[in-house]
């Protein structure tokens, strides 16, 4: 499939994208080749392929839902500026 000049206007106005007559040449080529890749990807077989319409009928793994601190206090606080103890001491802020 090829793209006539109008069309690639018609594309344009439709995208809302202002395109002067000298960008009409350009962005012609580049729609044209774009379109020859997409006939490519037609070509190819496909057969036994089941489509993937996206995860949703995928079952999420389970897991046990439980409160933690993650273990890593020491790590975490490391780059804290100031700290009290396990927490991070931050300066007050309203009076």
């Amino acid at each position: 499939m090829s793209l006539d000049p109008a069309t690639v206007k018609r594309i344009a106005q439709l995208a809302r994208i202002r395109v002067t007559d000298d960008q009409v040449a350009p962005l012609q080529s580049q729609l044209n080749g774009i379109l020859g890749w997409i006939e490519q990807l037609q070509e190819v077989n496909v057969d036994g392929v089941a489509p993937l319409t996206g995860a949703a009928d995928m079952a999420l793994r389970m897991r046990e839902d439980r409160v933690t601190d993650g273990g890593i206090a020491e790590k975490v606080l490391a780059n804290a500026p100031d700290r009290a103890g396990e927490f991070f001491a931050v300066p007050k802020v309203v009076e």
